[in-house]
């Protein structure tokens, strides 16, 4: 019974550490201008809520045109990531063929390379191109990761090979069995790598300052910096500012989190 208190104030303790910059930032948001922001140890009820602030954000700057542009780079970008990920990673794991592994260490090597270091080599490459300062810009370096190709190839090398072999008996194509059964097998993997470039599409932000220099195209990350830059010391109005921009994250997270425990419980089911 000590043990299992002891494990609940644990977890409390760990959740309250995750989930206490939140609610201050929340806090901040809504207080009103009388109120103090800075105090410690800080106080979260605001007396009394107000959303003035969040209505300032919109409206200083044109929140709306960064919000659409941060959907368009996730829209086309996620979707075309996930189908190359998925078009890389099947080879590696499942076709025999000449230098695999040399490619995969490959592909496991660019993990670990620091992203600054690829800033110079990507805005040299956009600049032959002629692609800085566009959409394309923004989203071809990011259709590519290792991280997807290296996790999706795991999945992908995990499928029983009887599942492979009865379909192949049964006269499919290597495609048809890359789409109609790998795929399907490995949606949690996909889910998981949907959340992940998700939020790091919609947060992206030393990228697009380095490529683009018109503000029509900047996506919600530096829609928040410059409303700092216009706000200057109002720290309530950037505070909801950024409120507003973790709203989709989050619902995109509950809504694919549910998506991975359906298809694992499918999974274990099968």
């Amino acid at each position: 019974m000590r043990r299992r208190i002891a494990l609940y104030v644990l977890l409390i303790a760990v959740a309250a550490l995750f989930i206490g910059p939140f609610l201050i930032l929340l806090s901040s948001a809504t207080k009103p201008a009388g109120q103090d922001v800075f105090g410690f140890p800080p106080d979260l009820i605001p007396r009394p809520p107000v959303a003035t602030w969040f209505r300032e954000a919109w409206t200083t700057i044109p929140y709306a045109r960064f919000v659409l542009n941060s959907l368009i780079y996730v829209g086309i970008t996620i979707p075309v990531y996930l189908i190359v990920s998925a078009l890389t990673a099947y080879p590696l794991a499942r076709i025999a063929f000449c230098g695999r592994g040399v490619f995969f260490m490959l592909f496991l090597s660019i993990m670990f390379l620091p992203g600054e270091l690829m800033l110079i080599p990507r805005f040299l490459v956009m600049s032959q191109l002629g692609l800085t300062d566009t959409f394309a810009s923004v989203i071809l370096p990011a259709i590519l990761s290792s991280l997807g190709i290296f996790l999706l190839r795991q999945a992908f090398s995990q499928i029983p090979d009887e599942v492979v072999e009865a379909a192949r008996v049964d006269g499919a194509n290597e495609f048809a069995i890359f789409w109609r059964i790998c795929i399907p097998i490995v949606a949690p993997t996909l889910a998981v790598l949907a959340i992940l470039g998700f939020v790091s599409v919609w947060n992206s932000f030393i990228w697009p300052l380095v490529v683009l220099t018109s503000q029509s195209k900047f996506p919600i990350a530096l829609g928040i910096a410059y409303l700092s830059g216009v706000s200057g010391t109002d720290v309530r109005g950037l505070a909801a500012g950024t409120v507003i921009s973790l709203v989709p994250v989050v619902l995109v997270f509950l809504l694919l989190q549910k998506r991975i425990l359906n298809s694992m419980g499918g999974a274990v089911k099968g």
